[in-house]
């Protein structure tokens, strides 16, 4: 029935995980490019994931004048004009540019998350929303997956020594074209209209007072911020750890996202088998060990040890996202909006961690995910019943 609108948002949610990932080739490129610390590196997440703390409650404010597929309309070309935007950063060759460019292009995704995932939640029975999250969120999965190999081969592997930025302006061309395209072809689909609740439960005063977003919230923080900080880091980490050159630990990246993309596609069977939020508490104790393994060994073994943890992460957004949406059903739109803003997570948590990388090193500095995840385990643990 709701067959020609899952596809949309499947397309929907591959292109966001696509470009989302790109950073973490971004952060290694622009790092070696600029020479930059570790904190000024994470500036490249910084700026993108700033877009979902101020522009989320205002996407899902127009989203509800508009309705969701013009919004998811309007992010297509948003985050196409983002893409855009690295020619001129180029040209110039500015770090704010970037960092300028990055954000614009977030605050396209911004609409699309925003957009995106109440509806596929209200898009079918309530009692199997997790599944059908996660179905949708597997293929953004799949975005992430390939997103590294295309960095490689187009970005990394002609990583200009003289000091120019040139490789990032083709394959963002390349992406804002795609998206454009996307844009029209979704403009004349006709999708399934959901009407909002105009009833006084559903208002941004009452939408606020629900403890259960706002721990729905820090669990979206805290997912965000330790999934983005390990992708981020991730290539230099690899570097550490071993002989590896950027083009090569670009591609084990790749990894970490798959394995994610492996855990949503497993999870649509495992969230309908066991409460969503054991299946949470497991994956996020999972997390936790592997990063103590990660940072207490050497060499490829820790490598693969904090790859793992992409497959913990698996089922942790949409599981976090429909928990804290479980009996708030009538503020989908306002819900989305609230926990999109938590998406800040991804902004802060880097940052902080490579400020402790510069302080310290960076295995050290992995203890901040680790203590995320912690959080996690624990909201999990509050919605296992």
């Amino acid at each position: 029935m709701h067959r020609k609108a899952l596809s949309a948002l499947t397309v929907l949610f591959f292109m966001m995980g696509f470009i989302t990932c790109l950073n973490d080739i971004l952060v290694p490129y622009l790092k070696k490019i600029f020479a930059l610390s570790y904190t000024q590196a994470a500036l490249v997440e910084f700026f993108f994931f700033l877009a979902y703390g101020l522009a989320s409650i205002p996407a899902s404010k127009m989203i509800e004048k508009i309705g969701y597929q013009r919004g998811m309309v309007i992010g297509f070309i948003t985050t196409a004009l983002g893409c855009l935007l690295f020619f001129p950063a180029v040209s110039f060759h500015t770090y704010g540019l970037f960092l300028f460019a990055l954000f614009i292009l977030a605050t396209g995704i911004v609409v699309l998350q925003v957009a995106g995932n109440p509806y596929v939640s209200v898009l079918g029975p309530a009692e199997t929303a997790s599944s059908r999250l996660t179905m949708t969120q597997a293929f953004n999965s799949l975005g992430t997956f390939l997103a590294p190999f295309f960095g490689s081969a187009l970005i990394l592997s002609n990583l200009d020594t003289s000091g120019h930025a040139e490789a990032v302006k083709y394959p963002y061309l390349l992406i804002a074209i795609t998206l454009i395209i996307i844009a029209i072809v979704l403009s004349r689909l006709t999708l399934p209209q959901i009407h909002f609740d105009v009833d006084n439960s559903g208002t941004w005063k009452n939408a606020l007072k629900q403890k259960d977003l706002w721990l729905g919230m820090l669990g979206i923080f805290a997912y965000v911020g330790a999934e983005v900080t390990i992708g981020s880091f991730f290539v230099s980490f690899i570097q550490e750890s071993t002989t590896l050159l950027e083009g090569d630990a670009a591609k084990l990246v790749a990894f970490y996202w798959g394995g994610a993309m492996l855990g949503r596609f497993l999870g649509i069977f495992t969230l309908k088998k066991f409460s969503p939020g054991r299946v949470l508490f497991v994956h996020a104790l999972f997390a936790i060990s592997l990063i103590l393994i990660a940072v207490t060994n050497i060499g490829m073994f820790s490598v693969y040890a904090l790859m793992l943890v992409g497959f913990c992460n698996s089922i942790m957004f949409p599981t976090i996202f429909t928990l804290a949406l479980k009996g708030h059903e009538e503020m989908a739109e306002k819900a989305s909006g609230l926990m999109s803003t938590a998406i800040l997570g991804g902004a802060m948590i880097p940052i902080m961690t490579g400020m402790m990388a510069d302080s310290y090193n960076l295995k050290i500095a992995l203890v901040i995910p680790a203590i995320c995840y912690l959080y996690i385990a624990y909201f999990g643990l509050i919605k296992k019943s």
